[in-house]
């Protein structure tokens, strides 16, 4: 049942017997853990000058790719503090945000790689957006279906706004690279640069392509399952489901021979439009 959904938000746990299947949209361009684990190390050792500083366990990680242009990757909105508490999580991010950020006026262009993010917690992915403007943008809307029977009815659109604050941050030119791996929070992160100015431009693949907080019920067996009930909007009133975002220019990055070769196109192409040099260059 929940396999042709080929939605992550869905599933079915049973206890009883220690089982248990989540959905997903299969796509060329995702990686397993091991090619994930090499396409890092490509990163890390080939394009980051100076290795990168991490924070939030290990989840928000900055380095530099050349003099003046940054790089900021994020794996995860969630799993910021060991005892969790949102509180806690979001003052991580924030002091981890201030860190980064505190020379940022030295900065050109700055990158940010969602590439391989495996989703949380919206509210941490609004705050990054607030430290990369300057003026106050709708970044979505949410609504919910509530009807049972007859055609599909929802809520009003509830709406999610991101807000610049006096905090350190950057408000330059941003390339955001995105692909198949980027998931859930990682997606309305993704949703909520699309009305930043100046422009962000999206570099990859379309994201997985599930928005909704995952509605969880349980059955009278005690199995669990979960499902989406939720549509997030653009400003133009778009959903991007089962589709995912789609990127400004699409490429395939770390296919097996980039993999080999320790290269990454689309950080390569970040570089391009930032107006900066690729290490390929000097090659």
């Amino acid at each position: 049942m929940i396999e042709p959904l080929r939605d992550t938000h869905t599933g079915v746990e049973a206890p009883d017997i220690k089982q248990e299947f989540d959905g997903w949209r299969q796509d060329s361009g995702h990686l397993e853990a091991a090619d994930w684990k090499k396409a890092k190390s490509a990163i890390d050792s080939r394009y980051v000058r100076g290795g990168l500083r991490s924070f939030c366990n290990g989840h928000v990680q900055f380095g530099m790719l050349n003099h003046s242009v940054g790089y900021l990757r994020v794996t995860a909105f969630y799993g910021y503090v060991d005892k969790y508490t949102y509180g806690d999580a979001l003052r991580a991010l924030q002091a981890a945000l201030d860190a980064i950020f505190q020379d940022a006026g030295s900065l050109t262009g700055l990158v940010v790689d969602v590439r391989l993010n495996n989703g949380g917690d919206d509210p941490l992915g609004i705050e990054i957006a607030s430290r990369l403007t300057d003026h106050k943008y709708l970044a979505y809307s949410k609504v919910t279906r509530n009807n049972l029977t007859g055609p599909l009815h929802f809520t009003d659109p509830q709406q999610c706004w991101v807000v610049p604050v006096k905090r350190p941050g950057f408000r330059g030119n941003l390339v955001l690279l995105t692909g198949p791996d980027t998931v859930s929070a990682g997606e309305t992160f993704t949703m909520a640069l699309m009305e930043r100015e100046p422009h962000v431009t999206r570099i990859g693949l379309n994201t997985q392509g599930v928005f909704s907080d995952v509605l969880i019920r349980h059955l009278p067996n005690g199995w669990r399952f979960d499902l989406p009930n939720e549509v997030y909007l653009t400003s133009g009133g778009k959903a991007f489901d089962a589709t995912g975002v789609p990127p400004d220019i699409r490429l395939n990055f770390f296919s097996g021979e980039d993999l080999r070769d320790n290269r990454d196109v689309a950080l390569e192409e970040a570089l391009k439009i930032l107006g900066a040099a690729s290490p390929r260059d000097h090659e």
